[in-house]
């Protein structure tokens, strides 16, 4: 067997191994990070969208009662057209005579909290 030539199991280096290595950990170092803020982003969007299906359904309420409803997570299907929220989102509902304001936020997000106020015309921030 000559130096330097693979050996008849066509096997890898050690060195060729570590080669390897080496670059799969600098991608998972990079890619790490943004994948932990598109999740974040992604538990951010179900709060949002949650508040907005709330809020519309606050409308087609008051058109039917012609009163706002005060509710907070699962209270809120008692509106219609809201079966449940989406798994973990927190929703906050504060009725008055004349409007409305909600919140919501989900732990998983990157700790936003979305406001809606019916008075100021929709969605705050």
């Amino acid at each position: 067997m000559r130096r330097g030539t693979r050996s008849q199991n066509g096997g890898f280096t050690l060195i060729e191994l570590l080669v390897v290595m080496g670059i799969v950990s600098a991608l998972i170092a990079v890619a790490l990070p943004r994948y932990s803020d598109y999740r974040a982003h992604s538990f951010d969007s179900r709060a949002e969208i949650d508040l907005r299906s709330v809020a519309m359904a606050e409308e087609a309420y008051f058109l039917e009662k012609e009163e706002y409803l005060s509710c907070a997570n699962d209270t809120c299907s008692q509106l219609p057209g809201i079966q449940r929220l989406s798994p973990g989102v927190t929703l906050n509902v504060t009725a008055s005579k004349n409007g409305f304001t909600g919140t919501s936020s989900h732990p998983k997000g990157s700790g936003k909290t979305f406001t809606w106020d019916s008075i100021k015309g929709g969605l705050v921030n």
